[in-house]
This record gives structure tokens, C-alpha cells and sequence, in this order.
């Protein structure tokens, strides 16, 4: 399924996403001259930080979202080693192209994520590294219980009778017989519990707008925000803010770093 995005407001409400993947960026290890593909680039800001480090390489940036590639586009027009293109994850396509391959908060998106770790050992070249984190299982679980219970009482339940989620959170187990699979070996491989802090409720639920579409989607848009103060509420009251006002979500990242096995 594929939701509608606003990327000037994604760009106003993903300040957690973006600075787990700028810290994410140094274990790329990137090389002046790499070709990098950039899964799920969203807004394009941190693909433009890693182009900026290959100046005689290049950086490719996809998105399956046709506003975020138009966002990306118009706010990098002047970096000349730096590309987007509007493209499936699913359906990546490429054949030995990329030295390095990098997704950040992404492949949760998709439920078939073995099919995309096959597509990337594909698009990589021999020996070619990989560099993922994404949501894990586990993962804001307290975000999908307050939506569980909103959703389940009679004001919306009618637009949940045949709900099922498009967001898939795996464990490191599964991935590790997958990348194997694949003719990728393992450099790390594991779950990691973060902290992710809304600096207050106006934040929080911007998150939960920009972020939360599988479970906001349903609901129609006119009622839509009715819907997530509720959900924020609920939250709320199951996990207070802190003293400062904060929001705090428990978020379960699932990273994996690897290479391409010469022999595929």
C-alpha cells in the first residue's frame, strides 16, 4: 500500500530519524569514490550528507514516494554527484552497480523485506557493503497498543474491521538466515533499544502524523486528527511525559552490517 506524503511536513517532524541516520553514516565507512544507493531517502537531506562525502563519487537516492523525490530534487539541485529517482524497494533492479548500499528507518515500511535483502545483494557489487537500520521487533510498542485500544472503540472501530498493519518489525534471526540466503556475510547483526525524546505533545503528535500512516491512514482525513489526539492522549496517559514536558518512545532498531560474498 502506498501512503500520501507530505514531505514539508515530514521534514518538520523527523528530527529522530534524521539524527540516527546521520550517526549511522560513519559505520558506512564511506570512500571518496563510492557509488552509493540510498534506500528510502525521504527528503533527501541526509542522502545530500553522504554525497558530500564521496566527491569523486556518486550518490543515488530512491523513494517510492513521488513528493518526497520532488522535495529531495528541488533542495539538491546544485550537489552534481547527487541523483533521486522515484523507485519500489521491492523492485530495485539494478545488477552489480553500487560499492555501498545505506537505509535508514525504512524496510519496516515493507513486509516482504527477504525479497529486498535479495534485490540489495544484487544491486551491490563484489565485495560491496550494506548498511541498514530499521525498525525491529518490538519496536514502539507502546505507540501501537494506544493505537490498538483507540481503535478498538465504537467512535473507530468501523474503519478497522479489516485493519492490518503494512509496518513488518523482524528479529535479528530472521534477517541473519535471509543475508545469508542472499550471499551476504555478516560484519554485525543484532536488536537495539533507543530512546526516541519529543521535546513535547505538539512534536509527538507530529511524529504520529507524519510517521504513523498504517494506523492513521484508515480513518478519514477529515476525522483524522481527532483520531490521533486521542491516540495521543492515550499514550499520554500510559507513558506520562517527563518533568521537562518530553515524550518518550522505546523504539527496537534492528541494524545490520554485511558485504557481498565474491562468489555471487
Amino acid at each position: 500500500m502506498s501512503y500520501s506524503w507530505n514531505a514539508k511536513d515530514y521534514s518538520q517532524h523527523s528530527a529522530g530519524q534524521e539524527r540516527w541516520a546521520r550517526e549511522l553514516i560513519p559505520l558506512l565507512d564511506p570512500h571518496p569514490d563510492d557509488r552509493i544507493l540510498d534506500i528510502g531517502c525521504g527528503d533527501g537531506r541526509v542522502t545530500a550528507a553522504i554525497a558530500a562525502l564521496v566527491p569523486q563519487g556518486s550518490v543515488h537516492g530512491i523513494d517510492s514516494s513521488a513528493d518526497m523525490i520532488a522535495h529531495a530534487r528541488s533542495t539538491s539541485a546544485s550537489i552534481a554527484n547527487l541523483t533521486f529517482e522515484q523507485r519500489d524497494a521491492l523492485a530495485l533492479g539494478y545488477e552489480n552497480e553500487f560499492t555501498a548500499i545505506f537505509s535508514n528507518a525504512v524496510l519496516h515500511w515493507i513486509r516482504d523485506q527477504k525479497t529486498v535483502v535479495h534485490q540489495i545483494a544484487r544491486a551491490l557489487r563484489p565485495s560491496g557493503r550494506v548498511l541498514v537500520q530499521c525498525g525491529g521487533r518490538g519496536n514502539a510498542q507502546g505507540v501501537i497498543d494506544s493505537f490498538t485500544r483507540v481503535a478498538s472503540r465504537n467512535r473507530w472501530s468501523k474503519y478497522f474491521t479489516q485493519f492490518q498493519s503494512t509496518y513488518a518489525f523482524y528479529s535479528d534471526l530472521e534477517y541473519a538466515d535471509w543475508l545469508k540466503e542472499a550471499g551476504l556475510a555478516v560484519d554485525e547483526l543484532g536488536l537495539i533499544p533507543k530512546d526516541m525524546i519529543h521535546s513535547d505533545v505538539a512534536a509527538f503528535k507530529g511524529w504520529v502524523r507524519t510517521a504513523w500512516h498504517p494506523y492513521t491512514s484508515p480513518v478519514p482525513e477529515t476525522d483524522r486528527d481527532e483520531f490521533i489526539d486521542e491516540a495521543t492522549r492515550e499514550y499520554a496517559d500510559a507513558y506520562p511525559p517527563d518533568g521537562q514536558g518530553r515524550f518518550h518512545v522505546t523504539m527496537i532498531r534492528l541494524q545490520f552490517r554485511a558485504h557481498k560474498l565474491a562468489s555471487f
